[in-house]
């Protein structure tokens, strides 16, 4: 073969490696092409939240302030040491560094941010709420976290924010006598012989109808002081914007291992698939076939009960405690959909670097243990298939330089006066 026929064959090997993906590490500041600057300015800036579904006192100044005490107070749960806070502590970008959140027990599941969840048309890892306001509501009765009840917390209401509820949602039900309103009454889901249980079906209809329109409100308070907890400006929003200035070096805002785990994150790793958008998430349901939960015995059906919960959920969106009646996230949801099985919701990779452990069961306690995962994909899932959408990232993507642009996400926490339980709070 003559030199000139090697030289183009060799030529159009790398052409063929390039065009799929097979590159040696690159220049840093190789100009980016136009598909990518597509790509990396989808993911900035940061929007201003959606209206809330449901709660037309979400953005109400007195709401966040009411919401704001709830949410560090800890007489709301059966041991009064368990708090909102307890397992969204500040500091930790509202996590708690643990695998399995603990409040009066152990849950099942990792806790995760609150910072960024405006935007989510479903809470908790499984989509099993539709709102904020609705959320905050589930862990209040939950034996494991603050094992308290709807009426312990109009009572407590009553008792501690009289003035500060009524101006703003009108007027509480008596909560007098006693006897007709129990302190601990609620429905429990799985024991019909609970005495929490008893006791709320014992009560007439009309009160229990006040008692669950007031914990609705209760919940629309914790919605409103969480609005107030965006995620800030990080590098990564700097560079995009300098990007868009017209500056091709991004400011500078990004190192150049940073800016080689951008070119992977939105090219060869697939990264943007599912992390898309600002917030870095497509807030979809994804089966990726992750190892089992520690300390949870049984199979987790994820989004399949999630989806059965909320669609059942007289707090959802539409329903009779609900401030908004049409509502599209619910009305084709279909729990018996294949793919919801073992699916779990993409959280959103703002401030990830705080956030770990990470998955909905703590199961990494790195970023680093996150990529090997990605980079192998080595367990089957527990029930049902893994996403197709999922495609195992190149190994010969430097994970390092990956979680060196995941970094870049980082901001500053939210405005420090939402940091602590505000004066006059317990």
């Amino acid at each position: 073969m003559s030199k000139r026929r090697v030289m183009r064959t060799l030529a159009a090997m790398l052409v063929v490696a390039i065009a799929w993906g097979c590159t040696p590490k690159l220049d840093p500041d190789r100009p980016w092409s136009q598909d990518e600057l597509q790509l990396i300015e989808s993911l900035s800036p940061l929007p201003k939240p959606h209206a809330s579904p449901g709660n037309r006192f979400a953005d109400d100044p007195r709401a966040a302030a009411l919401g704001h005490k709830l949410f560090f107070d800890k007489r709301m749960s059966s041991n009064g040491k368990v708090a909102c806070q307890t397992c969204h502590t500040p500091g930790r970008y509202f996590t708690d560094g643990k695998v399995l959140a603990k409040g009066v027990g152990t849950t099942g599941r990792h806790a995760p941010t609150v910072v960024g969840s405006q935007w989510s048309p479903f809470q908790f890892w499984d989509g099993r709420k539709d709102s904020l306001w609705s959320q905050a509501l589930g862990p209040i009765e939950s034996d494991v976290e603050h094992d308290f009840t709807r009426a312990g917390v109009v009572h407590h209401l009553a008792k501690h924010y009289r003035a500060e509820y009524e101006a703003i949602f009108g007027k509480l039900p008596a909560m007098k006598p006693a006897k007709r309103y129990p302190k601990r009454a609620r429905p429990h889901r799985f024991n019909d012989a609970h005495p929490d249980h008893k006791a709320w079906m014992a009560m007439a209809p009309v009160d229990r109808v006040g008692v669950n329109r007031a914990f609705a409100n209760f919940g629309k308070a914790i919605e409103a002081y969480e609005r107030k907890l965006l995620p800030r400006p990080a590098p990564f929003d700097a560079y995009v914007a300098a990007l868009k200035a017209g500056d091709a070096r991004g400011g500078g805002h990004l190192s150049d291992d940073a800016r080689r785990g951008l070119r992977a994150f939105v090219g060869r790793a697939q990264c943007i698939n599912c992390h898309n958008g600002p917030l870095l998430t497509d807030r979809g349901f994804h089966n990726i076939g992750l190892p089992k939960t520690k300390g949870k015995s049984g199979i987790d059906m994820g989004r399949t009960d999630g989806a059965d919960e909320v669609k059942k959920d007289p707090f959802s969106c539409g329903g009779a405690f609900s401030d908004q009646k049409v509502c599209d996230e619910l009305r084709f949801l279909d729990p018996r959909f294949e793919d919801f099985l073992g699916a779990f919701k993409t959280p959103t990779l703002r401030n990830v670097e705080k956030t770990g452990p990470y998955m909905h069961g703590g199961q990494f306690q790195t970023l680093a243990e996150v990529m090997t995962f990605y980079k192998t994909l080595p367990t089957k899932p527990q029930i049902g298939h893994r996403d197709l959408v999922l495609k195992q990232i190149d190994p010969e993507v430097p994970s390092s330089e990956l979680i060196a642009f995941l970094k870049t996400l980082t901001g500053p926490l939210p405005p420090a006066k939402w940091l602590s339980a505000p004066a006059g709070g317990k």
